[in-house]
């Protein structure tokens, strides 16, 4: 299960503030603050099958290594976000559901798809800046996401911040957000990065 805290940021002023700021002292992990760069794509049937069952799939280049990642039954409120996801190494970054036939989402996954062919619907190209935060009672991923998400009917800018829970309680870490809400005059963002596309997509059918 993935569960993470997602918030607008304002201007790119304030994303370098984010990466630059202190807020968290002694907690940040020595040595985890990291640089990468994220190109994902997204795929699905030409009738948007597996969105219309509530699934997502990507295979995303973590700095040229691919990840192939199902999600589904994601919800969320007040910016954060909750869903199931099963992740897996992958050969390329071209789409290939049978990674994940060994479990029961994957072959939920291959019913949708049935015979269908798979394309492309959506790419995002962000560039990460991430730390490990670990307070003693819990271990938390920070990143500043800048970037895009692009569809066939146009694109569209990202930048936020997220906090993303490893270990712990969900509370603790909706404390941490609300810190840095209000210092940085952040805006919780209900709306994943594949919402986003998804929105753009079906805005142009």
């Amino acid at each position: 299960m993935e569960i993470e805290l997602k918030y607008t940021i304002p201007d790119e002023e304030t994303a370098k503030a984010l990466w630059d700021n202190e807020l968290f002292g002694l907690y940040e992990e020595k040595d985890t603050r990291e640089e990468i760069n994220l190109h994902a794509k997204y795929y699905d049937t030409a009738d948007l099958d597996l969105a219309r069952n509530d699934i997502a799939y990507r295979v995303r280049l973590e700095n040229n290594d691919p990840v192939a990642t199902i999600k589904w039954k994601g919800h969320s409120e007040d910016g954060l976000h909750v869903r199931e996801e099963i992740n897996v190494p992958a050969d390329s970054d071209e789409p290939n559901p049978e990674l994940f036939q060994e479990s029961r989402m994957g072959a939920k996954l291959m019913e949708v798809i049935a015979d269908k062919e798979l394309k492309c619907i959506m790419e995002t190209k962000i560039h990460r800046q991430q730390f490990r935060i670990d307070t003693g009672e819990g271990i938390y991923e920070f990143s500043v996401d800048e970037g895009e998400v692009v569809t066939e009917c146009g694109s569209q800018p990202i930048r936020e911040v997220e906090i993303e829970l490893y270990s712990g309680e969900t509370e603790e870490m909706v404390k941490i957000g609300e810190k840095l809400q209000n210092k940085y005059g952040l805006t919780s963002e209900n709306k994943s990065k594949y919402a986003k596309g998804l929105e753009m997509i079906k805005g142009c059918e």
